[in-house]
């Protein structure tokens, strides 16, 4: 019975990953917006009572997407700061660590644009999707937050009117973290997410040719900004 049982599992792992596999393909070639169970199945050569037990509505499914996009993208960010030859140096941390998500982003269009780029129409994120999308900015924060213990973190300037806010942030996504640091790594957080949707999303066609210099420079120029490096 249990061999049964483990059969029918990994039967179920691998239509999982073929439905999940065909909606990146639609994805790619119409776009979220445009995402259809029925499309998913007879491509599959499902019926489309079939794939519903997989995935009960278009939503549940976008959800796993994102899920996977987000824990792809994050893992891609957390595996930047393993082999870094000089913990101390954290710059080239937070450099090595926007370089990766980059290359994620570069190499995975449509899957980023699935996260980063315009809300789905009619779709609305359950919490499932936020531990996951958390993890590049725990990344991030995990760089300023070793630099802090090793005292070369230097908090830039925070405007009086802020300081409210500052401490709100401070208290929801990095207790114990300057207030000021913390405003400037959501600013950063920001910016990267910025800099590489413009990418993405061709604006700097004509524009910028070294790209890979412009963004080496430019992420390094936010880790400044959050006070690493001083």
């Amino acid at each position: 019975m249990s061999n049964i049982r483990g059969a029918r599992a990994r039967a179920r792992i691998e239509v999982t990953a073929a439905i999940k596999d065909e909606a990146r393909r639609q994805l790619a070639a119409e776009g979220a917006a445009k995402l259809s169970l029925r499309a998913v199945a007879r491509e599959l050569g499902m019926v489309s009572s079939a794939l519903y037990r997989y995935f009960p509505s278009r939503d549940d499914l976008l959800t796993a997407l994102i899920v996977d996009a987000y824990d792809t993208v994050g893992s891609a960010a957390e595996g930047a700061l393993a082999p870094a030859p000089d913990p101390r140096d954290h710059v080239a941390r937070w450099v090595a660590l926007c370089e990766a998500i980059r290359e994620w982003a570069l190499a995975h269009p449509h899957e980023y644009a699935l996260i980063y780029g315009s809300p789905v129409p009619g779709y609305t994120a359950p919490r499932d999707t936020v531990g996951p999308a958390a993890r590049v900015g725990t990344a991030l924060i995990s760089i300023a937050r070793d630099a802090r213990d090793a005292g070369r973190l230097t908090p830039p300037p925070l405007a009086d009117e802020l300081r409210p806010e500052a401490l709100r942030l401070t208290a929801e996504f990095a207790p114990g973290m300057p207030p000021a640091s913390v405003v400037a790594l959501v600013a950063a957080w920001s910016q990267l997410f910025g800099l590489i949707s413009f990418e993405v999303f061709g604006q700097f066609h004509r524009v910028v040719e070294e790209r890979d210099a412009f963004f080496r420079q430019s992420v390094t120029r936010l880790a400044h900004g959050v006070g690493l490096g001083h």
